[in-house]
């Protein structure tokens, strides 16, 4: 796959690289990204010599179908596995121990923070739970990266990409050893997280806002929602005053050849002998 992909996505968009020399040549290890783009898992594992494993929502894995082989197929192929989604807590036990397995066999694994895609290009609030979790059950050192401008390159709900360089940036690896043994402890969790969404801040020069992608999401849907219907609304508002309005006419109209009528029979009896 990384030829396949790999080689096509480097040849037509040239992304450039720094840090290259901070992903070890062996060993497990964490890239904690920031994630602009359905594309991010292509283009960091493409610029990299080593193996990148990601999760995957399920569904990817399960469609029926040719395509739906063939999309399994891809998936696997560029080193995803597959996490069933349907409970936000199992989902998340799920990625935590899919991590886990990655790191002991000393490959690389790779994780969104924000655990969804940036809906507006800012960087969000880390989700503690994932990331800090692994990290701290494994011992695995967490290397900051910062996806730049592959928000452009395929915006979401694009298909078709546009070509442009995007970049990637690679931090130093943060050591957590310090919290060995306190993958429950929520402060911790926090605190790990924290310290790696600023260094991504650091990183990326995104702006950050203190609220999580997911909750950010729900608020532009429900503002997408609400403009709807006030535009349903005044459509509606509109169409009874176009109606009361039409109505109001007819009446003046018929109310009006009324009038004439009784004026023309008036003057039609004066006129008689």
């Amino acid at each position: 796959m990384k030829v396949a992909v790999g080689g096509p996505l480097k040849v037509a968009f040239r992304p450039w690289v720094e840090g290259l020399e901070n992903v070890p040549a062996e060993g497990a290890a964490i890239l904690a990204s920031n994630h602009l783009s359905f594309s991010d898992s292509f283009f960091l594992p493409a610029v990299l010599d080593r193996k990148v494993t990601f999760i995957a929502k399920a569904e990817y894995f399960t469609t029926p179908g040719v395509k739906g082989r063939m999309t399994a197929a891809f998936f696997k192929g560029v080193g995803q596995l597959p996490v069933d989604r349907s409970g936000a807590r199992g989902a998340g036990e799920a990625a935590i121990k899919s991590g886990i397995e990655v790191l002991e066999r000393g490959e690389l694994f790779g994780i969104y923070p924000e655990g969804t895609r940036s809906p507006d290009g800012r960087l969000y609030r880390g989700k503690p739970g994932g990331l800090a979790r692994v990290a701290l059950a494994t011992g695995a050192p967490v290397l900051p990266v910062a996806m730049i401008d592959t928000e452009k390159i395929q915006p979401p709900g694009k298909v078709m990409p546009k070509l442009m360089r995007p970049g990637i940036r690679i931090g130093k690896p943060l050591d957590f050893s310090r919290y060995q043994g306190m993958e429950h402890d929520r402060f911790v969790l926090r605190a790990v997280t924290d310290e790696v969404m600023y260094e991504i801040m650091k990183l990326s020069g995104q702006e950050y806002v203190d609220m999580y992608a997911t909750a950010m999401k729900r608020q532009i849907a429900d503002a997408a929602k609400a403009d709807k219907e006030a535009e349903k609304a005044a459509k509606a508002a509109l169409a009874r005053a176009e109606k009361e309005q039409a109505a109001k006419e007819k009446a003046e109209r018929e109310q009006a050849e009324k009038d004439r009528a009784e004026k023309d029979q008036t003057e039609q009896r004066r006129t008689e002998p």
